[in-house]
């Protein structure tokens, strides 16, 4: 559909809202179902936050397209955190056709981009932690929505629950551009505090399962950011830093609710409803404001695994305004 008849459509107010869950085969010929907005919702992985982003940004589309009496049709995709799986789906998209992209996460944004920009089909990102390094910023047609981390709140907060720590493990996946500036910045503080820190990483569940029961043996607690590789297997090393008493920090509350300690980041369903309240912004203005960062300052953390490591996390009410307490689940 061409970008005249998206604003039309969003400015008429006169249609009805359907929501569509179909797979690649069934994406519409772009522009042949005139009065309809198709938009194509990239998910990176499968992945708790990334769930609950997708579930919200399918949703707050609905809701809004209700109330603007819209038509809106929504097509999910999985790139299962394969890149040559996205330029499958991206290559998809620009032959059959959609009004606009959401891509969630860095690496699925990424290869959208890639596929798309030269069509002219706007792009709307979810939860990409740095667009600048991942290079998406200062871009025609792109914009969306930033889970930025708090990295030294994060580590001020091991270090309110553990004034003795003595070392720091950082576990991530150095191929992912939203643990680069997240580690870094680790790095920088505890060095500025005088604490030593050990680096283990991992590119594939396999090794990071080796790094995690590594660093469990040589640190007092443990940093991951938003790293999706780490995610897949927080189940499991979450039980192994249970079992030698690491507590770790991260940067989603996903990661929490699969067995680890806390974190102090951002709430996952208003990051997707944003996302889709921009992506309808951009086609009814034809506009792309900056990305917009979301704020966080929400602490939650895991009773089960608090109780497991036998820590008193009260502090941490003095900390922030909220204070969720989850438990371990394998959403």
């Amino acid at each position: 559909m061409k970008k005249n008849n998206m604003i039309a459509a969003l400015s008429a107010f006169a249609l009805t809202l359907t929501l569509a869950g179909c797979d690649r085969s069934e994406v519409p010929a772009q522009g042949s179902q005139d009065g309809k907005i198709s938009v194509a919702v990239v998910q990176q992985m499968d992945h708790p936050s990334l769930d609950e982003i997708r579930q919200a940004v399918n949703s707050r589309l609905e809701e809004r397209g209700a109330e603007l009496g819209l038509e809106v049709e929504i097509y999910n995709f999985n790139g299962n955190g394969d890149a040559n799986q996205l330029d499958q789906v991206g290559a998809q998209i620009v032959s059959e056709g959609c009004d606009l992209v959401i891509p969630i996460a860095s690496l699925a944004a990424q290869r959208m981009v890639n596929a798309v920009q030269e069509r002219g089909i706007p792009v709307v990102c979810a939860a990409v932690s740095d667009p600048e390094t991942s290079g998406l910023t200062g871009m025609d047609g792109v914009t969306g929505t930033s889970d930025a981390l708090n990295t030294a709140f994060l580590l001020d907060m091991m270090l309110a629950q553990n004034p003795e720590l003595k070392k720091v493990g950082l576990l991530y996946c150095p191929s992912e551009d939203s643990s680069a500036k997240p580690i870094q910045e680790a790095k920088a503080y505890l060095e500025e505090k005088g604490i030593p820190y050990e680096e283990r990483t991992g590119t594939n569940p396999n090794e990071v399962l080796a790094a995690a029961a590594s660093l469990a043996e040589r640190v007092d607690a443990i940093f991951t950011p938003t790293d999706n590789t780490v995610a897949m297997v927080e189940l499991t090393i979450g039980q192994t830093f249970i079992e030698k008493g690491v507590p770790h920090y991260t940067g989603a509350d996903s990661f929490v609710r699969n067995g680890a300690f806390a974190t102090c980041g951002v709430n996952y369903t208003e990051l997707g409803k944003q996302t889709a309240d921009l992506a309808l912004e951009v086609l009814e203005r034809g506009e792309f404001p900056d990305f917009q960062v979301m704020d966080g300052g929400i602490i939650t953390v895991n009773t089960d695994t608090a109780a497991g490591l036998g820590l008193d996390y009260s502090v941490f009410k003095t900390m922030a305004g909220t204070v969720s307490e989850v438990t371990t689940t394998e959403d």
